[in-house]
């Protein structure tokens, strides 16, 4: 019942919002920024820069909303939207640095993230450099192909998968390095 009520809800909140209705854009903001701020920080690790990107994007949310055509969530179509602002503004920024590498794509070993918290598993996605962090968030989290990454950052597949790979191992690496110095390994 509730599933159905938030549903209409929505509805009736984003045919408002495209009338130009601020009352209502104001709710579909106060509904969707908190995670589409989470969405900016996978990208962006100063937290001021990934409020400000998430403003820029829901200026663009609400700039084009006439544009959505109620196919799929409105939800993923906002974060799409996150996505595209952050990406826009990292390369703007033009310091990605993408490292292009022959490797052999061998599966690394999976390591237990049980008991691992989201404050710190963050904070090791912020540690890495930009093209590691935008390749691996856009595949192991947006859940892209390689072929999608290639194009929408102008590189090369086989520069992607590097860039997840080495983005896998340095999270493997310093996630092992966190763990010892947690247990007084180190």
């Amino acid at each position: 019942m509730k599933i159905i009520a938030l549903h209409t809800k929505e509805k009736k909140l984003l045919k408002e919002a495209k009338r130009n209705n601020r009352d209502a854009q104001q709710k579909l903001f106060d509904l969707y920024a908190p995670k589409m701020l989470g969405v900016c920080r996978l990208y962006v690790k100063d937290l001021h820069h990934a409020e400000d990107l998430m403003l820029t994007g829901f200026l663009k949310v609400f700039t084009k909303i006439k544009e959505y055509k109620n196919e799929g969530s409105f939800e993923g179509w906002i974060h799409r939207i996150m996505v595209n602002t952050c990406i826009s503004y990292l390369r703007k920024k033009n310091t990605i640095e993408y490292i292009e590498e022959d490797f052999l794509f061998q599966e690394l070993a999976i390591f237990n993230l049980e008991n691992t918290g989201e404050k710190e598993l963050q904070n090791l996605i912020d540690k890495l450099p930009d093209g590691y962090k935008i390749v691996f968030n856009l595949y192991a989290i947006e859940g892209f192909k390689h072929s999608e990454i290639a194009s929408q950052l102008k590189i090369s597949e086989g520069t992607s998968k590097s860039q997840l790979f080495k983005a896998r191992k340095w999270l493997q690496t310093n996630y092992e390095l966190m763990n010892q110095s947690a247990n007084g390994d180190k």
